[in-house]
């Protein structure tokens, strides 16, 4: 078996139910991705479910005078997100009909959406071959592959990057989804454990052609 599939059979014991796992809309996952930067998830889930049920479209989340839309987001605080959301919400729905860009590099040019966002929107959303990379990813690859870079440092998010990028390509394996769960306390002991098993189970490394950092 191998260590992805090992990783995604854990993955569909401890997965956590979120409603933006059970869409493939651009405006939704948009609206996820954007509330959840930096804020824990139960924190943030009911600032989704409001947007969701406030604003059920692009088009309405547009229309919304700008004062609505920073009321609905008071308490989670970085205020410029919300003005970022509303200013793209307008430049969608009057620019370009409503309708999301399904590219990478087009989604990067959107206010406030950066690598993370635009690679979620992308490979969620329109099936594109984008890797997603955070923190979370940082921490299942760098104890994997044994990568010693500090996580905070551009060498190693582009380090990072090409590794989740080539794997995701040559495997469909897009990591995203399963390590959200390690940011969670109570399921992170369940992942140290798995991961320890995993580790061993797998004692030469499946090796990603052209990538350094890792053991052949």
């Amino acid at each position: 078996m191998s260590w992805q599939k090992q990783l995604l059979d854990w993955y569909e014991v401890y997965k956590r139910d979120f409603p933006w796992r059970k869409t493939k809309d651009p405006y939704h996952i948009w609206l996820s991705e954007v509330i959840m930067q930096q804020t824990r998830t139960q924190q943030g889930l009911p600032y989704y479910r409001a947007f969701v049920e406030t604003y059920p479209t692009v088009h309405d989340l547009a229309a919304a005078p700008e004062e609505a839309v920073l009321k609905l987001w008071q308490g989670l605080g970085y205020y410029s997100r919300a003005r970022n959301l509303h200013a793209t919400a307008r430049y969608i729905s009057r620019e370009l009909e409503g309708l999301f860009p399904s590219d990478f590099d087009t989604l990067k040019t959107l206010k406030g959406v950066g690598d993370y966002t635009a690679s979620a929107i992308a490979s969620i959303a329109f099936g594109v071959k984008q890797a997603v990379v955070d923190g979370n990813v940082y921490r299942v690859y760098a104890r994997f592959f044994g990568i010693d870079l500090p996580i905070n440092s551009a060498p190693a998010f582009k380090h990072f990057k090409e590794i989740a990028q080539k794997i995701y390509t040559t495997t469909a394996f897009n990591v995203k989804e399963v390590t959200e769960n390690v940011s969670i306390s109570n399921v992170d002991k369940n992942y140290q454990e798995y991961y320890q098993k995993l580790q061993k189970d797998h004692k030469v490394i499946p090796n990603v052609k052209g990538m350094s950092g890792m053991d052949a």
